[in-house]
């Protein structure tokens, strides 16, 4: 498959990109990532390895394009969980007697 990162055409296959990370240690992932075998990689490293360019001049999104349209399963940033409302000291002990409290 033909595509372009950091302005760059390259020509990608999935035997391919199996061949470049087969030996590779997966770092810690912090963002989006990339399952390749077994193994979960950030995106960042991918893109790495397979255009041997510097991290910074390719984005994660390029390389999470190119890796879906050959077929690895990709993860995108984890969702943050949502704000948990504050009590006031008065409604947090109206909640553990179970008795509510209009606000």
């Amino acid at each position: 498959m033909r595509c372009v990162i950091a302005r760059f055409p390259f020509d990608l296959t999935k035997s391919g990109v199996l061949e470049s990370m087969k030996g590779v240690k997966p770092e810690q992932v912090v963002g989006e990532s990339v399952i390749i075998g077994r193994r979960t990689y950030p995106v960042k490293q991918v893109g790495q390895v397979i255009t041997r360019q510097d991290r910074r001049d390719f984005s994660a999104g390029e390389v999470l394009r190119a890796m879906t349209q050959l077929g690895f399963t990709c993860r995108g940033l984890p969702r943050a969980a949502a704000p948990r409302r504050v009590l006031s000291p008065l409604q947090q002990a109206s909640e553990m007697l179970g008795i509510p409290v209009a606000v």
